[in-house]
């Protein structure tokens, strides 16, 4: 039997052990307190247990005060084993490339240096380095923001961001079971403004768009965000796994999702027309 360990079984983890489950797979998945079933991750006897039987260890544990925990409590025990190994990092580790297109071979320059340090040293003891975007997902959309008012638009033009659908970033994940070691962006074919997103998923709930608000009026990690102005191909992701996105950009991703987001709100104001409806 494919048996999967998940260090930080998190929201885009927790949709790629649902689906695996659904395919026969016994998974288990680590959290700081074990809660919902999981392992405690402080739990060494056990997780070393659950390692040493898992035919595949994937980390979606990000840097936790500048170390990555999961490589400082088990890495070595993670490069000595015979199972698949994978990671799931972030297109963040490119850092700004004022709005040009990045692939895996662009340099790790991104403002995080613990991040940059981990994805480096995932690819270093052999694993499937995922890096990834912008994610939204079932209960986790711009609709979902939208409907609940924490939407909004930032006054920034010529700004653009990749994101993927948490399906497709699961689906890319399981091309890689089959793949060999090394990094690959899962992004969409259609990097754009967050703006577009917004407008878009106001028009499918048919409530007005969210508010055009100053980049200066952001929070810090906001403004940090909007920093960095890039488009990431997935060429090698379709080329060497031969993945391809279910949804390829974000109007197919919110219009499936749109058929199980709540009804529009009675109170909500109709939108105008979005002026990109492709």
């Amino acid at each position: 039997m494919s048996r999967l360990l998940i260090f930080g079984l998190g929201y885009t983890a927790g949709v790629l052990a649902a689906r695996l489950r659904g395919e026969g797979w016994q998974v288990t998945g680590t959290t700081r307190d074990g809660r919902d079933g999981t392992l405690r991750f402080g739990d060494r006897d056990a997780v070393l247990a659950e390692m040493a039987a898992a035919t595949h260890i994937l980390s979606s544990v990000p840097p936790v005060d500048d170390v990555d925990p999961v490589l400082v409590a088990y890495g070595s025990v993670i490069a000595r084993s015979r199972a698949w190994i994978g990671y799931l990092s972030s297109t963040g580790v490119y850092g700004d490339a004022g709005g040009a297109w990045v692939d895996e071979t662009a340099p790790i320059a991104g403002r995080r240096p613990a991040r940059n340090a981990a994805d480096r040293d995932w690819l270093a003891i052999g694993a499937r380095v995922f890096r990834l975007p912008g994610i939204y997902g079932s209960g986790r959309s711009p609709l979902d923001r939208a409907l609940d008012g924490r939407a909004h638009r930032v006054d920034l033009p010529g700004q653009v961001f990749s994101r993927a659908h948490v399906d497709d970033i699961a689906a890319g994940v399981i091309a890689g079971f089959d793949g060999p070691a090394g990094a690959y962006n899962l992004a969409d074919d259609f990097p754009c403004s967050q703006n577009l997103v917004a407008e878009h998923a106001a028009m499918l709930l048919g409530i007005a768009p969210p508010p055009l608000v100053a980049v200066d009026d952001l929070s810090p990690m906001g403004r940090g965000f909007y920093a960095e102005n890039r488009r990431v191909a997935n060429g090698k992701a379709r080329r060497v796994l031969g993945w391809t996105p279910l949804y390829p950009d974000y109007r197919a991703g919110l219009r499936a999702l749109s058929a199980m987001t709540s009804p529009t709100p009675a109170s909500a104001a109709p939108a105008p027309a979005s002026a990109d409806q492709r």
